[in-house]
């Protein structure tokens, strides 16, 4: 009975000895001194490129995963729509200048006329005084003073109306010409098709988006850092990310931004302390020439806060 006893005890204990050496096999080993670990999503500044007029999608160079340069053709609208408006807009505009010429043209004549009524009126009523014109003769000048004077009124208001109506037309000539010319959407900037938004023979409406593109050679990486870590963390401090993509490969990194106001830890971050409560959100530039890195991607980094710390031949996550 002792026998069993103690061969059971030996067993409990030699398992111990075991699992204990297992996890101490198997744990990563601790951050070595002089560095930070954090984790978050790799983010890149997305443009999002809509249309700004309404017309149907003639041709479409957009393919998701396409670099583009700066003013290369994404897609180009069918303009037919929008030339004959054009064309009707300018017709128009014409038409309403000829016609307040032409009003112009009326009341410099009705004004002349009315200086002419005017001088007759007043020559009228000094013959009147000295009684060498009837009084018919002088309520026939005034009469025909006032239907020029009237006409005068008459015709300024018109020409008035034609000034706003051919003003009106040259704007919605100019808004047309204007809109004609963005028929060709072009990429804002260099960058990568994250999203391709419209196909062609689909109709494009003001607002609607064509495409989002990101620059995916300057890209980002916001980690947190404890509270009682930050004072450690310096502008371009050297870093390092990770992904698990390419779990062999390290991207190159430095520190771009840190921000001025602690907060609680977010949600979706882990932290290898954690104790940690308030953190610091520190913003990683990343390299990434060839594009392998992607807005979303979840990514381990570790900052060198200590220049003569020498980087670990294997980066590892802490538990």
């Amino acid at each position: 009975m002792r026998k069993t006893w103690l061969w059971t005890l030996i067993g409990i204990i030699g398992l111990a000895v075991v699992s204990y050496a297992l996890f101490l096999w198997l744990s990563p080993p601790a951050l070595p001194e002089g560095f930070l670990y954090g984790n978050g999503r790799i983010e890149a500044t997305e443009v999002t490129v809509s249309a700004e007029v309404g017309a149907r999608v003639a041709e479409s160079k957009l393919v998701e995963g396409r670099a583009v340069q700066a003013n290369d053709l994404l897609v180009r609208l069918d303009e037919t729509d929008l030339k004959t408006r054009l064309r009707q807009a300018e017709a128009n505009a014409a038409a309403a200048q000829r016609a307040e010429a032409q009003v112009a043209r009326q009341l410099d004549t009705a004004r002349h006329h009315a200086q002419t009524a005017d001088a007759d009126l007043a020559r009228y009523r000094k013959l009147r005084e000295t009684g060498d014109v009837s009084a018919q003769m002088l309520d026939r000048a005034e009469n025909q003073q006032r239907e020029a004077r009237g006409q005068v009124e008459t015709l300024a208001a018109r020409l008035a109306q034609a000034a706003a109506s051919r003003e009106a037309a040259n704007r919605e000539a100019e808004l047309l010409r204007s809109q004609a010319g963005k028929a060709a959407i072009r990429a804002p900037s260099a960058g990568t098709i994250l999203t391709k938004g419209i196909e062609a023979g689909e109709f494009a409406v003001p607002g609607r988006t064509i495409a989002v593109i990101a620059d995916l050679a300057r890209i980002e990486i916001k980690i947190y850092v404890p509270e009682s870590e930050i004072g450690k963390i310096k502008l371009n401090d050297p870093a390092r990310v990770r992904v698990d993509a390419f779990p062999q490969r390290s991207f190159e990194a430095r520190v771009a931004r840190v921000d001025q106001r602690a907060q609680f830890t977010p949600k979706d971050v882990h932290m290898p302390d954690e104790r940690a409560r308030l953190v610091f959100g520190v913003v990683l530039a990343v390299d990434n020439p060839e594009g392998y890195l992607k807005p979303g991607m979840p990514a381990d980094a570790w900052v060198r806060w200590r220049p003569e710390a020498s980087w670990p031949d294997k980066l590892t996550v802490p538990r």
